[in-house]
């Protein structure tokens, strides 16, 4: 029986083996840490009611499908996330062209909301948004948090796209130069088309951030998916049970987005 094994995980790809240790380990811990927690929350008396979420996440009413709270929020988290990281990419890109602009005030511009952006709580952000700039510019609650979205991390992509356009070598700038491309199309038809691909990985890795920092809207009363779960403790202090639910689909949204990641970064690196 040993020798069948032996020869068994000999057949089997590196890659393979390294992905197995690699899932039985997380596993591991995971289990390890959920039973920490299950076994506090049991010493402490509390009292677990999972029979009483499903009707929070979905119910059937006459045989019809009707979204409960949690995934009605969730639509809100999806909608924010989608919004923000268009604007984000807008913003990004913006920026990054400001900061190669020949024009010093161009440059100084960017370099000012970069640094301001990232070296400021997202939280804070969202605050001075919706209480100082949303009442001057007559802005709803879901339109401020989607720019204090999309500023924030569009500080963040404008670095992405940066390194991107820097990773193409200064050959083919002189090379379009020479045949007498304008610098717009010098980054249309040979710059941003590489820099974009190159970046597409860490772009979606940024998209992963946005969706868990889209949580910190709540703090301005929209009814994203915690803000929801909130709303429900608050009401049937099913505390630990819906908090649970709730970090399940964060977790299940980040790793789907997280295997797109990976998927580009093996369609996708190359060296220039």
């Amino acid at each position: 029986m040993q020798h069948f094994f032996r020869k068994f995980f000999h057949f089997i790809h590196p890659e393979t083996r390294f992905f197995a240790v690699d899932l039985a380990m997380y596993l591991a811990v995971m289990s390890v840490f959920l039973w920490s927690i299950f076994s506090g929350a049991e010493a402490s008396g509390y009292n677990w009611q999972w029979n009483r979420v499903p009707r929070y996440i979905f119910t059937f009413t006459d045989g019809t499908f009707h979204f409960g709270p949690l995934l009605t929020g969730l639509g809100i988290t999806l909608e924010i996330t989608c919004y923000s990281m268009v604007l984000a990419f807008l913003f990004g890109l913006t920026a990054v062209l400001l900061r190669y602009s020949k024009s010093i005030i161009a440059r100084y511009i960017a370099l000012l909301y970069v640094e301001l952006i990232r070296n400021t709580p997202l939280m804070l952000q969202v605050l001075i948004m919706y209480f100082v700039i949303a009442p001057v510019l007559e802005m709803e609650r879901f339109l401020s948090a989607v720019l204090a979205l999309a500023l924030f991390e569009g500080a963040y992509i404008a670095e992405i796209f940066r390194a991107g356009i820097g990773s193409v070598p200064k050959g083919q700038w002189e090379a379009a130069e020479s045949v007498g491309l304008s610098r717009f199309h010098i980054y249309r038809l040979v710059v941003l088309p590489q820099a974009i691909r190159a970046t597409l990985p860490p772009l979606t890795g940024q998209a992963v951030s946005l969706v868990k920092d889209s949580a910190l809207v709540s703090v301005i009363a929209i009814y994203d998916l915690t803000m929801q779960g909130q709303a429900i403790i608050s009401e049937t202090y099913l505390t630990f049970e819906i908090w649970f639910i709730v970090a399940l689909i964060y977790l299940l949204i980040t790793v789907s987005l997280s295997f797109v990641v990976h998927f580009l970064e093996k369609k996708y690196s190359y060296d220039f």
